[in-house]
């Protein structure tokens, strides 16, 4: 059986030890990035990430993020439960999760609104942070609270099926390299037009718009300021573009999924 965490209900958090090589290697890290950033060498407007070449023994938590309403889909079944290709929306990102080698544990952040979301994933054995459904960055930090996390956190949403654990560990490598508050990834509007997915979800970045992907990072003890030294990633892969908001979504999720599985 899996775990809710209640509100009084403690989590370790990270150790005086495990802080102190947290921050000397974001510091290092951090002034590597400066170096590339006055050599031009920014990733800021990257196409597509690269592959991570060496992966160190830094780990960070990840939060699946599964308490929405869904509204647009505009079906009674809760929206991390529509089944894709034989299985829920959501396994397809709790299988992704598992097999990023840069995240140190997870849970899935449920609330009123996806009960039955909550039910199946405690019958799985994962560990489950309820909220108060007050919206997305609330329960974020609500769920944040709940399980004592400090530094950075992946964020992730329930409902980016593409989702793979080394296109993670590829995020997790840029979040290194820079060393910002928050990062977040977006896709090119273009790009969700020319597969027919839908561009409701969408965020200004140097005067043009681009789609979130639900897939972030933010150190969880700034969540609480009014400003944020954030960056994003500009990407047009598959593991990102791939968030589903809509039926049509849906459908179009489950022809690039099949494709993918027969190469």
């Amino acid at each position: 059986m899996g775990l809710i965490l209640e509100v009084n209900e403690k989590v370790s958090p990270l150790t005086t030890l495990e802080l102190g090589i947290q921050k000397k290697l974001f510091k290092n890290s951090n002034c590597i990035a400066q170096k590339r950033e006055a050599a031009g060498l920014t990733s800021t407007a990257s196409a597509n990430l690269k592959s991570v070449s060496s992966v160190g023994t830094l780990k960070i938590p990840a939060l699946i993020m599964a308490g929405g309403m869904g509204k647009r889909i505009g079906l009674s079944i809760e929206k991390p439960l529509l089944p894709l290709l034989g299985k829920p929306m959501i396994e397809w990102v709790v299988d992704a999760v598992k097999s990023a080698k840069k995240v140190s544990e997870f849970y899935v952040v449920t609330s009123q609104n996806t009960a039955e979301t909550e039910r199946k994933c405690l019958v799985n054995g994962l560990r489950v942070v309820r909220t108060d459904a007050k919206g997305y960055h609330d329960d974020l930090k609500q769920a944040l609270a709940k399980t004592r996390i400090q530094g950075p956190v992946f964020t992730v949403s329930s409902d980016v099926p593409a989702l793979t654990g080394g296109f993670l560990d590829k995020v997790f490598l840029e979040f290194e390299k820079n060393m910002v508050d928050a990062l977040t990834v977006l896709v090119p509007v273009e790009k969700r037009l020319a597969l027919g997915l839908s561009t409701s979800s969408t965020y200004p970045f140097e005067g043009a718009l681009y789609c979130v992907s639900g897939v972030n990072i933010i150190n969880a003890s700034k969540i609480s300021e009014e400003k944020l030294d954030e960056r994003p990633i500009i990407t047009e892969e598959t593991e990102a573009v791939l968030n589903v908001n809509t039926l049509q979504d849906l459908e179009i999720a489950e022809k690039i999924l099949r494709q993918l599985k027969r190469e």
